[in-house]
């Protein structure tokens, strides 16, 4: 899994920008939705300059929604703080990819960070949490990621269509519905993840091989990573609604609007429910896979200790008679040998029946 470190480093400025990101080299690219229920404008890949000047002659009570791929170039990011008079510390939280997800209301500035888990690539059992940040201004919502992904195509698509109920909200509905889309992407990798939680469970009970535990640790730290994006998501939803609860004036978000983060607490509880199940179920793995290995290895021992008790009656008359004393009278016997024979079968038949008897195997 991608990490970012933190540095230790303290800066002069603790409100500059620096980007301390995977993606350096990643296109920068922009994009620009202006929408009501009645209209539909898209830009794509175009300056900010340009982008600027369509956003001032647009309607003020039409959403628009500004979308910034690729944040390594700073000079650019302090112009979109400029425009749109965002707080400097507040970018500088944008390029802060060590910190949880967090939410700050600031008189008309509503700033949302959330960790977005990328589903599986190619075919490695690994997970990649990427940080995506919000700014939410009255009908104006501003995303930055820091490369393409596709956690917003259907939002854009359900824009381009005027499908559902998109077109006739707010800025706030918006914000709710890119916020849904990434937690569907922690479905979406949940569902791998208990795929093959699935398939580790039926192998611990079929094979003993330490794959097996190294396996189940690998799905285990992959459950407490998506734990660990989850849970402050699910408090930054509680904290802001029992804050917009609160307040007595109007909020960046509508109580319209509000009413729909709802849900997505409940996701996120749903969510935690079905990770914590299937912790248990990998820690049931866990105990099985020792327990199986125990009592593979008692058994083991059992017929290893019945051979032994076995011979040990057997070594002993075999040692006996190897002592080559001249006067032992068996040495004598014409038969000695076969009645030795004899005795030992005897021995190694009745102990037999002894433990067969008391169960023992």
């Amino acid at each position: 899994m991608r990490r970012v470190k933190y540095k230790k480093t303290r800066k002069l400025q603790p409100n500059s920008l620096e980007y301390s990101g995977s993606f350096p080299e990643v296109p920068i690219s922009m994009q620009l939705f202006i929408y009501d229920e009645g209209t539909f404008e898209e830009y794509n890949d175009l300056s900010l300059k340009e982008i600027e000047q369509i956003m001032l002659t647009a309607s003020p009570s039409s959403v628009k929604w500004f979308n910034l791929h690729g944040l390594h170039d700073i000079a650019l990011l302090k112009e979109v703080g400029n425009f749109f008079k965002i707080e400097a510390y507040i970018m500088a939280e944008i390029l802060n990819f060590s910190r949880r997800t967090r939410v700050e209301e600031l008189d008309n500035t509503l700033f949302f960070s959330v960790k977005a888990i990328l589903p599986y690539q190619d075919d490695e059992a690994t997970l990649d949490i990427e940080q995506i940040s919000f700014i939410l201004q009255d009908n104006v919502l501003l995303s930055f990621q820091e490369k393409r992904g596709a956690f917003f195509n259907l939002i854009r698509e359900r824009i381009r269509t005027k499908t559902g109920q998109i077109r006739k909200k707010d800025a706030g509905y918006l914000l709710y519905g890119l916020l849904d889309s990434l937690m569907e992407s922690y479905f979406i990798a949940l569902d791998l993840i208990e795929d093959n939680v699935e398939h580790v469970l039926i192998e611990a009970r079929t094979k003993y091989h330490k794959d097996i535990l190294v396996r189940i640790e690998e799905y285990t730290q992959q459950l407490q990573e998506v734990k660990r994006a989850i849970i402050p998501l699910r408090e930054v939803l509680y904290n802001l609604k029992s804050q917009h609860d609160k307040k007595n004036t109007d909020c960046v978000i509508s109580k319209a609007s509000i009413a729909f983060f709802d849900r997505l607490q409940y996701k996120s509880y749903e969510m935690l429910d079905q990770i914590d199940y299937n912790l248990n179920k990998l820690d049931s793995a866990t105990n099985y896979f020792f327990s199986s290995q125990s009592n593979r290895m008692n058994e083991i021992m059992k017929v290893l200790t019945i051979v032994s008790v076995i011979f040990i009656p057997l070594t002993f008359i075999v040692g006996v008679y190897g002592m080559n004393f001249e006067n032992m009278p068996e040495l004598k016997s014409e038969n000695g040998y076969y009645y030795t024979i004899a005795v030992m079968v005897g021995l190694v038949v009745v102990m037999i029946s002894y433990f067969k008897w008391r169960k023992w195997f």
